[in-house]
């Protein structure tokens, strides 16, 4: 599993990295502006239902049941999956209508803000209607990766995402170049959907091998079918509770400033490399097997999973967040300000870097919201983790409504750390209580570790970056500091778990499967 997660992971950065450089661009071509907000709330809402759809609740509900049918027969997992993908693709074609025909609605419910400005509302509904039918095929490109992880192969979907990157980097280029009449709002929005279609084409090849395209059928009365409907509801808002609160930010950010929305966006980006590195590597990788072990009843290797989860993922996600918080305006500033002629402003900097660093004190949150929640996905319970999403939707929206009105947008992302931590510790309440999981002796030791490596490193990063003018230097020598000062911390802090005794061998024995 440990190999497993490595290529994940690699995959992921290579992705992650593919999304900075288009972030990049578009913060090159639009900055903070108001053609910003109008193409990050259209680009927003399908990937807000495909994240709470696709790739968060569908695949909890749908993986533990088809790891059954898997352990079965060939034949009874082919005639699981005919009426499961008929029943999908019907569904996401009913909903894509829906979602272009209602484009303004949903333009109005999630930037209400620019109701106060008809034409911007206008012109956002136009760019939804163009980028919703995204979501059916991303949808369906989803489902096809879950299948591929179901069967060990992880490469494939984690590299996929590159593709909706390096084709909105196109479109932004054809956007700069001036080599279409179109607006560069909707040239980028087109490149959105060709991406759609681009991804699923993709993985249809690798399916086709493993001979896993049966023709869709329209059981709607499969057994597997209805179990993964009855898991389905409950998991939509348990699977997705970032994007819960993320379209919450977006609904509050809408009614604050003209860059609101723009500097949370920022700052998200760069929150999604850390957390697509170790978090979704970690969930991805843990939910195949965890079900295997719930299935099994292997009550023994199913804990020892959870805590390799646990350490691996706090080992790399604290120091990862200290990071983001004490560099946020240098690292905003190196990707987003090096470039002459760039829309980015340094006020623009200074309110992303106040956003990014609440959204850091969030990040280790994240990662074991994403480690503890299979631990009830593999048993088929969606409804305890329902419970809690929605505790933590309602501590998250408490938050934002107390405090945006006086802290703007950094209130909004102050709510959405205070909201992970409720949503990690309700977790791991339940998983005890329920004699799922409990800390083991084993997890203190290597968690001792990593705090000291972690505190030298931020007491190494506070010291270095008072020392510069991360603003006012030229674009080049702050991308070399940057790079250098990265260096040196990620080089301090690997060789003082070394010093504390940490080897790679010991992270292969947390491996279990």
């Amino acid at each position: 599993m440990t190999r497993q997660g490595g290529v994940v992971a690699a995959m992921t950065l290579l992705s992650r990295i593919s999304g900075l450089l288009r972030d990049i661009v578009l913060s090159y071509l639009f900055g903070a502006s108001q053609m910003a907000d109008m193409f990050f709330v259209a680009l927003r809402i399908p990937n807000f239902f495909r994240r709470l759809f696709a790739e968060g609740a569908f695949n909890q509900a749908f993986v533990p049941v088809l790891i059954r049918y898997k352990n079965t027969s060939v034949d009874d997992l082919l005639g699981f999956i005919a009426p499961l993908s008929g029943f999908f693709a019907s569904a996401l074609l009913l909903f894509v209508c829906a979602g272009v025909l209602l484009a303004p609605q949903l333009a109005l419910l999630f930037a209400p803000g620019f109701a106060d400005e008809p034409g911007v509302l206008k012109q956002t509904g136009e760019l939804v209607r163009i980028t919703f039918p995204y979501l059916g095929f991303i949808s369906l490109t989803a489902y096809a990766g879950a299948l591929l992880n179901a069967h060990n192969r992880f490469a494939l979907p984690a590299f996929t995402p590159v593709l909706l990157n390096l084709t909105l980097i196109g479109a932004a280029v054809i956007a700069l170049q001036g080599w279409s009449l179109l607006p560069a709002t909707e040239i980028l929005a087109w490149g959105v959907l060709v991406a759609g279609i681009f991804q699923l084409l993709f993985q249809l090849p690798s399916l086709a091998r493993l001979k896993l395209l049966p023709k869709p059928t329209y059981a709607h009365k499969h057994p597997g079918v209805r179990q993964v409907g009855k898991l389905l509801l409950p998991a939509v808002l348990a699977a997705s509770v970032g994007q819960i609160n993320a379209l919450v930010n977006t609904i509050l950010a809408s009614t604050l400033i003209t860059g609101s929305i723009s500097w949370l966006y920022y700052a998200d980006r760069l929150l999604e490399l850390p957390v697509g590195l170790v978090a979704v590597a970690l969930g991805t990788v843990m939910l195949p097997h965890l079900s295997r072990m719930a299935a099994t009843a292997d009550e023994k290797h199913f804990c020892a999973t959870l805590d390799w989860g646990v350490n691996l993922g706090l080992m790399l996600a604290l120091p990862a967040a200290v990071a983001l918080y004490i560099l946020a305006q240098p690292l905003l500033a190196t990707l987003f300000m090096s470039f002459d002629n760039g829309a980015m402003t340094n006020h623009d900097i200074r309110m992303a870097g106040l956003a990014l660093q609440m959204f850091a004190v969030a990040l280790p949150g994240f990662v074991l919201v994403k480690v503890l929640s299979p631990a009830f996905f593999a048993h088929e319970n969606t409804q305890s983790p329902f419970r809690y999403a929605s505790i933590a939707v309602a501590v998250n929206l408490t938050v934002s409504l107390s405090t945006f009105s006086w802290f703007g947008h950094v209130g909004l992302a102050w709510a959405t750390a205070i909201s992970a931590w409720s949503h990690v510790l309700l977790l791991y309440i339940g998983l005890s209580r329920r004699g799922l999981y409990q800390a083991t002796a084993s997890l203190w030791p290597m968690l001792y570790k990593t705090l000291i490596g972690t505190s030298l490193l931020g007491g190494l990063l506070i010291y270095v970056s008072a020392q510069f003018q991360w603003l006012a230097m030229s674009g080049a020598l702050r991308i070399l500091w940057v790079v250098g000062i990265s260096a040196v911390g990620a080089g301090l802090y690997a060789g003082v778990l070394v010093l504390l005794g940490v080897r790679t061998k010991h992270l292969k024995h947390m491996s279990v499967a």
